[in-house]
């Protein structure tokens, strides 16, 4: 994690939503979002999958650091292209595939997407509006009309679990550490367990994978209790014939191309149970 007196408060008007909003980043990463978007513009792909795997790719490299998010005291829109976990992966891959879907440069624009993205109804409220299950990304996304979950259109399978691991491990997350977050967060948790989960089981991907396109996100459901996914990416179609992960790994400390296809590579993880698959549309934007 960046030291904090590398990182530097921005108050930002965000237009559209007629209110202010902070947003935290170092002094690089304006420029650093500037020389990627200006590379972006000059690609030109033949469909939205396309578009997702380009911007994915031109982070590869790109140095993991968890917990990016957790910065302050108070919950701000970070903005971090330097280090990134894999969920922020995600978020950023799709803020910057609305930019060119819109075809807008600038860094405002940027920020309000991510932080359409990034939280409950697009707006962020404080930390616990931000969108901390992936499940919960992945449906409010879907209202937005940013992505579909095509799981069980693939054979994806029905499992009723508890999605609690932040409250039943408020230690782990220091925001939680006011009362106030923490009774929040159990509410959003019991609105939760009225969902249910659906997941491809692990023994079906290498069956299925021609379903997957590349630029589908995929997140990784797991078997330990209380969470629902325990890390994300995207799906890429290689040379081999075979679905592999472009993701921010931190076994590995960069975003990178997984070496084995995804079926194999989940293979190795004993937690997994299988992926959700959701296909981004952007059709709201």
């Amino acid at each position: 994690m960046k030291s904090t007196h590398n990182i530097v408060m921005l108050l930002l008007f965000l237009g559209s939503f007629g209110n202010a909003q902070q947003i935290t980043c170092s002094p690089k990463d304006k420029p650093l979002f500037e020389s990627k978007m200006a590379a972006l513009e000059k690609t030109h792909a033949a469909s939205l999958g396309d578009t997702i795997t380009t911007v994915g790719k031109s982070f590869l490299g790109t140095p993991y650091v968890e917990k990016t998010l957790e910065i302050g005291d108070t919950e701000t829109l970070v903005v971090n292209f330097s280090g990134l976990d894999c969920t922020t992966f995600v978020e950023n891959i799709m803020a910057f595939s609305l930019m060119l879907k819109n075809h807008e440069t600038d860094f405002d624009t940027f920020a309000k997407n991510l932080e359409t993205i990034r939280y409950r109804n697009g707006e962020m409220n404080g930390y616990p509006s931000r969108l901390h299950y992936f499940t919960e990304w992945i449906r409010n996304n879907e209202k937005k009309g940013l992505v579909k979950d095509i799981t069980a259109e693939i054979g994806g399978v029905e499992l009723e679990k508890s999605i609690d691991f932040m409250g039943t491990h408020r230690n782990l997350y220091p925001f939680l550490a006011s009362d106030k977050n923490f009774q929040a967060m159990q509410h959003f948790e019991q609105e939760l367990a009225k969902e249910t989960l659906c997941y491809l089981p692990q023994d079906q991907i290498a069956g299925k994978e021609q379903l997957i396109h590349s630029g589908d996100i995929i997140a990784l459901a797991t078997s330990i209790k209380g969470l629902d996914v325990t890390h994300t990416g995207i799906a890429i179609h290689q040379p081999d014939g075979r679905l592999h992960l472009l993701h921010a790994s931190s076994k590995n400390g960069e975003v990178e191309i997984s070496e084995l296809p995804l079926a194999d590579y989940l293979k190795n993880i004993k937690s997994n149970i299988g992926i959700i698959v959701a296909r981004p549309t952007l059709l709201s934007f």
